[in-house]
């Protein structure tokens, strides 16, 4: 509150020395006085933007920003996500979430029967192995051994598994959405859910507020009704007082019982059954794992709703309680936000890690510097690089800006496919053919830097070998996108993958 408080009264004083300077007929004394004044918060400001030490092109944009529209300029700056450079704005958390995944590696969770764990890399080749034991160092959580995947295509078949599932649960729903509509779909889960509270089922719901702004006040009192715990994830209104609004909880989590989880791509909605007119046919893909990994993707649910409600539900053993299952090779979860390192460390990580291919798959191409760099070393070395995008985006900016990276990309001899059967939503990056990630995190900077998100990594399992059948079979519904074309694109066009490119670092 201190923070906030300073913040709030630095723009009052900063509109209010400019107004006087600038738009009233006081004396001139009095004007000199309130533009030093103003002049020096400005230079303040910016002197402070250098000390950041961030990246040169960076510091000089907002450097213009402040200079040429301070006011404005400086509220952006405050609410567009800048300040967790410095860690101020999720330092809670993050210190909560250490804390709690530390004491529950004490407790050996990864255990079965009572015995310790033995993780087993002997079947892993060197790339593997290497990757393994970077998560392991640099992630708060552990890679599981234990535990089963299956991988589900598209929204009939995940929410027909999702719905099934649900209707098994015997003691509780655990349910964490960045979008959930109360549409048709909605309301299918929501019936199920009543059924469940009715039967003795303890069911919690934690939706993003921004993401489901469209839940209206009577949804909201219709599930609390039927006895479903409900929760936002930094409400919109809190967000615009704590600075908080840019940044989003972006993960999908089910988890049923301690038993079951769903992970991936797809939130709530009847246009994720493909029902929506505009978008159409939507190409997705969710995750279901059984076992132990099954408890560290709670416990990333349980510290979202311990931030979100207060309530802590780690000391309740029953929540926590591992439940390995004959597992078919190895799964990381990995859970990624404002509050800890970023999911673009992991995905360079495993991008440099290729010796023969690389595979993505993503709505939005929006990556990093050290990612882009990362690809194009990787297809001049003779790695087959291959970024499967949609033919049409949801949104004007994600658009452009994912095409503006197409020319240095094709220089680099990269395969871009466009996927024209309708619109590209999975997040999959699958290297050499043996290693995979799926989950929430786009190729971009918001995923990135601004939301939270989460990801299961995976090593030796059968469900890398689905995800390469279902990446060659979308490759039949798209394009490749030639050089030679795309060059030829109309003089508009650039004007527009340039003018949304400006924006890249908050998309």
């Amino acid at each position: 509150m201190k923070k906030l408080r300073v913040e709030f009264v630095y723009v009052l004083m900063m509109m209010i020395f400019g107004y006087v300077a600038l738009c009233t007929d006081v004396p001139f004394h009095w004007k000199a006085l309130c533009l030093t004044f103003y002049t020096i918060m400005i230079v303040n400001t910016v002197v402070s933007l250098w000390l950041e030490n961030r990246p040169a092109q960076n510091t000089l944009l907002w450097m213009y920003i402040l200079v040429f529209l301070p006011i404005l300029g400086y509220i952006f700056y405050v609410y567009s996500g800048q300040l967790v450079h410095k860690g101020e704005l999720f330092k809670r958390k993050r210190s909560l979430d250490r804390e709690m995944f530390e004491e529950l590696n004490k407790k050996k969770w990864g255990m079965a029967g009572g015995g310790a764990a033995t993780l087993t890399m002997a079947g892993l080749n060197e790339h593997q192995r290497e990757f393994a034991n970077y998560l392991e160092r640099v992630t708060l959580t552990n890679w599981n051994q234990n535990t089963r995947t299956k991988v589900l295509k598209n929204g009939d078949e995940t929410f027909e598994e999702i719905k099934r599932r649900l209707q098994q649960a015997s003691d509780f729903i655990h349910i964490e959405y960045y979008i959930f509509r109360y549409d048709r779909l909605g309301k299918e889960l929501i019936d199920i859910l009543t059924e469940k509270v009715r039967a003795g089922v303890e069911v919690r719901l934690m939706y993003d507020a921004v993401g489901s702004f469209s839940l209206s006040a009577a949804d909201l009192k219709i599930m609390e009704e039927a006895g479903i715990q409900i929760h936002p994830f930094l409400p919109i209104q809190a967000g615009f007082i704590n600075q908080k609004f840019n940044f989003r909880n972006h993960r999908k989590i089910i988890v049923i019982d301690g038993k079951i989880g769903f992970v991936g791509g797809l939130n709530v909605g009847v246009e994720y059954l493909g029902e929506d007119d505009h978008f159409g046919f939507w190409c997705d893909t969710h995750l279901m794992l059984e076992g132990e990994a099954v408890q560290t993707l709670h416990a990333v649910f349980l510290l979202d709703w311990l931030y979100a409600s207060g309530e802590n539900f780690f000391k309740n053993e029953r929540y926590l309680e591992p439940k390995p299952v004959d597992g078919d090779g190895l799964v990381h979860v990995v859970a990624t936000g404002p509050e800890t390192r970023d999911m673009s460390d992991h995905y360079y990580a495993m991008i440099s890690s290729a010796t023969e291919s690389i595979w993505i798959a993503t709505p939005y191409f929006i990556p990093s510097p050290s990612i882009q760099t990362a690809l194009r070393i990787a297809a001049r070395k003779g790695i087959q690089v291959r970024l499967m995008v949609p033919e049409t985006n949801d949104g004007f900016l994600t658009q452009y800006a994912t095409q503006s990276y197409f020319p240095e990309l094709l220089r680099a001899g990269i395969e871009i496919y466009s996927y024209q059967k309708g619109f590209l939503h999975k997040k999959i990056l699958i290297v050499d053919g043996d290693l995979a990630s799926i989950g929430t995190a786009n190729f971009d900077m918001r995923s990135f830097h601004l939301n939270f998100e989460v990801n299961l990594f995976l090593s030796g399992s059968d469900s890398i070998a689905d995800l390469v059948d279902h990446f060659q079979e979308d490759l039949n519904d798209c394009r490749r996108i030639r050089a030679v074309e795309f060059y030829k694109r109309k003089p508009v066009v650039k004007f527009k993958e340039s003018f949304a490119r400006l924006f890249s670092g908050v998309l």
